[in-house]
């Protein structure tokens, strides 16, 4: 087993959301399991520059590097879904000693643990600093200690087995706030010197941006599950009514928009386009006789208004006259 170090870790945006969205949800501190690959990167040799002429002026120092950084390859880890059990010491006692067969039963209850390694855990509290505390050092010591649990490093030419040496650490602001509401930060746990290495945490997304990550593109796992309840029959009659409701809205807007255009006379805003060009003195005027014609049916629709307003008030009075009437008031 060997004690490789790593350049960084990613994760995907949907991932880490899910990671979050847990611990959050969650009644108190969290703790899981992470599943993912580490896989060897193979850096770039191509160079613009004559390669005659860089080895003709290359210093010995600068070729020792090169030799030293061949030995040492290159390791990205990639988290690819995870375990939460909602609580704490799930696979390890107070004193951070493993429960191995809770792992393995964790394992063998996780489908993600089939198609992707073990390669560390995860801890999230509320309200505490960010940085491992010594139960959580002595966990991810026994983790990283376990050889049933190594694993191959992917895409290397040699054979490397590292054991699950990820550690990342969640935690909320000491005092509450509306915007900031999550910290996080990954470690890497070096058995050679019993300490936790920061590493990067690099989101990968989709975009511009982060076309880097994809030149050598492998599907990482599909979203993570997230839980859904069944509905039970007493809910069948409100989707119904929901359902027509959604129908009838639909319906009502249609025949609204029918109106609308009858009033338009065909005059959508497509051809808005042509008050630009040759043909658009002709357009304008065919705009002007719409306004016309709309500013004609506005002044019927105002005296037929108006009308309508001096009957009703010929009616009231009509009324008022016969309920003086009948009280003996004329």
């Amino acid at each position: 087993m060997d004690d490789l170090s790593l350049q960084r870790i990613q994760i995907s945006g949907p991932t880490l959301a899910s990671i979050l969205q847990s611990f959050s949800s969650s009644g108190g501190d969290v703790d899981g399991l992470l599943f993912g690959r580490v896989t060897h990167i193979n850096q770039s040799t191509f160079s613009d520059d004559d390669p005659t002429a860089a080895a003709t002026f290359s210093s010995p120092s600068s070729s020792s590097s090169a030799a030293v950084s061949s030995e040492s390859p290159t390791l990205v880890a990639t988290i690819t879904s995870f375990f939460c059990s909602h609580s704490t010491s799930t696979f390890y006692d107070s004193t951070g000693a493993l429960d191995v067969p809770s792992i393995r039963r964790l394992l063998s209850s996780s489908p993600d643990h089939q198609n992707h390694y073990l390669i560390g855990w995860l801890s999230g509290r509320r309200k505490t600093s960010l940085r491992p505390s010594l139960r959580e050092s002595s966990v991810t010591f026994s983790l990283s200690s376990k050889i049933q649990f190594s694993f191959q490093v992917e895409n290397s030419l040699k054979s490397y087995t590292l054991p699950p040496c990820i550690f990342l650490l969640l935690t909320t602001p000491l005092q509450d706030q509306l915007i900031h509401t999550h910290e996080y930060k990954a470690y890497q746990f070096r058995l050679s010197s019993e300490s936790f290495e920061p590493k990067t945490l690099d989101v990968v997304n989709i975009g511009p941006a982060f076309r880097g990550h994809y030149g050598a593109f492998c599907p990482n796992s599909p979203f993570p599950a997230f839980p859904c309840e069944l509905k039970g029959l007493s809910s069948m009659p409100e989707d119904a009514r929901g359902l027509i409701e959604s129908s009838k809205s639909t319906e009502r807007v249609s025949n609204d928009q029918m109106e609308l255009n009858m009033c338009a006379e065909e005059f959508d805003v497509s051809r808005l386009s042509e008050l630009m060009g040759p043909g658009a003195a002709a357009y304008r005027g065919e705009i002007e006789d719409l306004y016309k014609k709309m500013l004609a049916k506005l002044d019927g629709l105002a005296r037929l208004v108006e009308k309508s307003s001096a009957r009703v008030l010929e009616q009231e009075n009509h009324n008022m006259k016969l309920r003086h009437k009948v009280t003996g008031l004329e």
